[in-house]
């Protein structure tokens, strides 16, 4: 499956725990990235700096679903489902 044009759920939903450029702390989940485009499109996709784990994530339809809100809704459970609890 490819990334669905103008989703960028990946990059709302997930907490990310490593280094982020703009976000050094990295983010929690639900949080907009501050590398995500107005269009939903990741402006540091293919540069070096870009998070590990974001390049790692690959596209698949058990967590992108149909649609834009399909994927917000499956990684929003999926975060919760992992989140470690205190």
């Amino acid at each position: 499956m490819q990334c669905r044009p103008g989703c960028g759920a990946c990059c709302i939903s997930p907490s990310i725990s490593s280094f982020i450029p703009g976000m050094p702390a990295g983010k929690p989940a639900g949080q907009r990235c501050v590398n995500l485009t107005q269009d939903h499109r990741c402006g540091i996709f293919g540069h070096p700096e870009r998070p590990q784990v974001c390049s790692a994530f690959s596209a698949d339809f058990a967590v992108c679903g149909n649609s834009r809100e399909d994927a917000i809704r499956l990684l929003d459970w999926l975060e919760g489902a992992t989140a470690a609890t205190a």
